[in-house]
């Protein structure tokens, strides 16, 4: 039993390295779409891991099979699989197939921010892990609902969401327009923005599949697994931005309540 979470973080480890070879495999392909299912393979395999790192910790509780050990697995298996395959592919996908025709200093300068942009939000992912991991009962700095739990600052595996339902959403056909390699460069930057922050984010742990009767949690599992596997181009944009930008929202709420009250 103590084995079993550990195998569904190795899953996600699998799939994290299965997106890094992707990633690289789409630098050498030849062929009509340069490279695009590669791309498309590797934000795939980041999307499929997200369920994997959300059931071996759940799966630990509920078996009462947690350790040091998982925990310190987990993190790792996070850098990796939400910190390092997302950054790679986020540069490959938005930067490197700008056209060799456009200016080539213009191209340099853009190829360079877009390096340092994606090691920030490697960067911040790897910092909300540590601090995730030596947080006792944080607190956002804005409040919700006493009886919720929330996560302070967007989850890694929310960040890397964002990035790989974008590339998802496209097939992986890469960037090769200046201005939408400019919007990319926004969307990674604020993206690593809020994994830092002290904002508050839906945690969904008041989802409890293990109660008699656990209909409400059960039915909004099957529902978004169902909408996924039919409309997974979209679908799964839908959720990463919306979630996004749920925090956004919750930010924004409470500002405006504390100036009019």
């Amino acid at each position: 039993m103590f084995i079993l979470p550990s195998l569904f973080t190795a899953g996600g480890i699998g799939a994290g390295y299965f997106a890094i070879t992707q990633t690289l495999d789409s630098l050498t392909a030849v062929g009509n779409d340069g490279g695009a299912s590669h791309l498309d393979w590797a934000a795939k395999a980041i999307c499929f891991a997200i369920p994997f790192d959300a059931l071996d910790g759940r799966i630990a509780r509920m078996t009462n099979t947690t350790s040091d050990f998982g925990k310190e697995l987990d993190s790792l298996a996070d850098a990796i699989t939400f910190g390092v395959a997302p950054c790679l592919l986020a540069w490959v996908w938005g930067f490197h197939s700008l056209p060799e025709a456009m200016n080539p200093q213009l191209r340099q300068t853009m190829l360079q921010i877009g390096s340092f942009v994606c090691f920030l939000y490697l960067l911040c992912g790897v910092s909300r892990l540590a601090r995730f991991n030596i947080s006792h009962d944080p607190q956002p700095r804005n409040p919700g609902r006493m009886d919720r739990k929330y996560f302070v600052g967007m989850p890694i595996p929310a960040g890397a969401g964002v990035v790989a339902s974008v590339i998802h959403c496209e097939l992986g056909a890469p960037i090769d327009q200046l201005r939408w390699s400019a919007v990319w460069i926004a969307l990674i930057a604020f993206t690593s923005f809020l994994m830092v922050s002290s904002w508050r984010f839906w945690s969904a742990k008041e989802l409890n599949v293990s109660e008699k009767q656990p209909v409400r949690g059960v039915l909004l599992i099957v529902v978004l697994l169902l909408v996924v596997v039919w409309e997974s181009q979209y679908a799964l944009i839908a959720i990463a931005l919306a979630y996004l930008v749920s925090g956004v929202v919750a930010r924004l709420a409470y500002s405006w309540g504390r100036r009019l009250g």
